[in-house]
């Protein structure tokens, strides 16, 4: 069996193919570029490498969200793709749930957090050790999440890329109870991806869809304007 696994749900591009228990290949990237643009040659480039024809893929490993919205769409768009039209199975996994997977053997929680600005993040916990959901995959307010974690009583450990941008907050509320990943282990791996997916059941091709976890602006401006209306 060979999976490939894709991750492009924020801005680090993260590819793998797997064959069996071997690692084939790795590669990971975050230079902060369009993955419309690059994300497709980079799959191609990397399968040449392994010398992996697209038939002998046998998976699909995607992280479904939550993440940009841009960037979740283009990597299931093209897991969709290529599971429909070589007819295998595609596997959806938690973006956030791949990042935690950096730290499975923690001694505690393990926080992964991507920032969603205006002084929110897409945030999850997880049982270090088994990888367990303690609080769901949420879009939230850092500051309330931070508190409700707290609340737990146990060693945290941040780890994401954008865990740096929030570890003043963290610190005030946590001070020697917080953890934070070194910064290898920041970036969403691939995989950690795949070995998440050989775990998991497969998902519908034609009813797959991200999951972003809050809507977009302009759906919350629509239900605004509902609201008003209905006052």
């Amino acid at each position: 069996m060979i999976y490939l696994g894709i991750d492009t749900s924020n801005s680090p591009l993260a590819i793998a193919l797997i064959e069996d228990n071997t690692v084939l290949i790795e590669e990971t990237a975050n230079l902060k570029i369009n993955h419309s643009l690059t994300a497709m040659p980079a799959i191609e480039e990397m399968m040449k490498k392994a010398k992996v024809l697209p038939t002998d893929l046998t998976h699909i490993a995607v992280a479904e969200g939550p993440g940009s919205y841009t960037g979740v769409r283009i990597g299931l768009t093209i897991a969709k793709t290529l599971a429909w039209s070589l007819k295998i199975p595609l596997h959806l996994i938690s973006s956030l749930q791949v990042l935690a997977a950096n730290e499975q053997g923690f001694d505690g929680l393990v926080c992964p957090i991507m920032d969603a600005r205006r002084g929110t993040a897409f945030v999850g916990l997880y049982e270090g050790s088994g990888l367990e959901s303690v609080l769901a995959d949420q879009h939230s307010d850092v500051k309330e999440f931070l508190l409700k974690t707290k609340e737990l009583n146990r060693p945290v450990l941040f780890t994401g890329i954008d865990a740096a941008l929030h570890e003043a907050l963290i610190m005030e509320i946590f001070g020697e109870g917080a953890h934070f990943s070194r910064i290898q282990n920041r970036l969403p791996r691939a995989t950690n991806l795949i070995m998440l997916a050989q775990e998991s059941t497969q998902s519908d091709v034609h009813h797959a869809v991200p999951e972003y976890r809050r809507i977009t602006e302009a759906e919350a401006t629509y239900n605004k304007a509902q609201e008003g209306k209905m006052l």
